[in-house]
């Protein structure tokens, strides 16, 4: 067997779906940037879900479900987007190497902890990491695009295998999808404006109290209370908010200041000056909820006399301000 390579134009991003995106979409032609990817996907949200619990905490997230991003590009944009599951591990692996054969990139859903070539204190078992392989070698080691890394990678088949079908939350299942066509142009104006409707929309949560708007409000008036439990829990509540925030993905204020980017990009797209206001808007949230999140930290470790409550209405101060934003996106109208 001779190496497998296909042509590819790797690049590091923020984020591994809206970076898989985008590269895909760029190596049909298609220049798509990452935050374009996440800000045409209306990604952006808020939820808090106290009934879920990892790790025995509540889950909290900061956009979209994993695959929402690329399939709401794909379906918006009107790009033929193929994906398959396996239940079956030696088909889901054959059916990888089939589509290298034929020279198409393949982006995979995988668990971050089988990942050999990921540090040691970077693994752990979160099953909705993205990447895309873009051949294999004559020893049978796959070559990947991973956009957390600086540079392209390798990894053994056997690891690889693992981690598309590591069980768990999210788990993956041998995920793997292929961007089969896209059109010769595409005009994004429309699609731009109606993004940022849609997410406006969203950001004001919906009729239960633990998404958008309500579910951050909801999520500060859960740290008031924790004034009743034990100081080790309150650690663990507020240490489990910092991670989801700033530690898995782009985290929370990564997302606001990525779809900041993206208004900013749309803003020089259309000539359209409202826009460039909102996205100096939604870099301000951004700002705010990493002096959150430093707030929590600091309140853990005891660095600075800082009360629940502050915390809390550092946290009510975030919601504000994306009500504020959320308000001037709904009066942006294309021209």
């Amino acid at each position: 067997m001779k190496d497998i390579i296909i042509d590819i134009k790797h690049q590091q991003s923020s984020h591994c779906e809206t970076g898989v995106v985008s590269t895909l979409l760029r190596s049909k032609g298609l220049d798509i940037s990452e935050p374009m990817a996440f800000g045409l996907s209306s990604a952006m949200t808020f939820v808090y879900l106290p009934m879920v619990k990892i790790g025995g905490l509540p889950l909290i997230a900061y956009r979209m479900p994993p695959k929402a991003i690329i399939k709401s590009v794909c379906k918006k944009l009107n790009i033929e987007l193929e994906t398959r599951k396996f239940s079956d591990q030696a088909k889901g692996m054959q059916a990888l190497d089939d589509e290298l054969a034929k020279g198409n990139l393949v982006g995979l859903q995988t668990s971050v902890y089988w990942l050999p070539y990921f540090p040691e204190d970077m693994r752990f078992h979160f099953n909705a990491h993205n990447l895309i392989v873009y051949g294999k070698t004559a020893q049978g080691n796959y070559l990947i695009s991973d956009p957390v890394f600086e540079h392209v990678v390798e990894c053994p088949a056997e690891d690889l295998q693992r981690a598309r079908f590591a069980k768990g939350a999210l788990a993956a299942k041998g995920l793997m999808y292929v961007v089969r066509n896209v059109p010769k142009q595409v005009d994004l104006t429309p699609h731009i404006y109606a993004a940022v409707n849609k997410t406006a929309k969203m950001m004001n949560g919906l009729l239960l109290p633990f998404f958008g708007n309500k579910g951050i409000r909801h999520l500060a008036k859960k740290i008031n209370k924790l004034t009743k439990e034990k100081p080790k829990y309150q650690k663990l509540f507020l240490g489990n908010i910092v991670r989801m925030q700033e530690e898995i993905g782009t985290g929370g204020a990564g997302f606001r200041f990525m779809f900041a980017s993206f208004l900013d990009e749309a803003a020089k797209l259309t000539g359209d000056k409202q826009l460039q206001a909102a996205a100096k808007q939604g870099t301000e949230v951004g700002d705010n909820w990493r002096e959150f999140a430093m707030d929590a930290v600091l309140f853990c470790k005891k660095r600075k006399d800082l009360s629940l409550t502050q915390v809390s209405e550092k946290l009510i101060s975030c919601a504000d301000q994306e009500k504020s934003l959320r308000e001037k996106l709904l009066s942006i109208k294309a021209a």
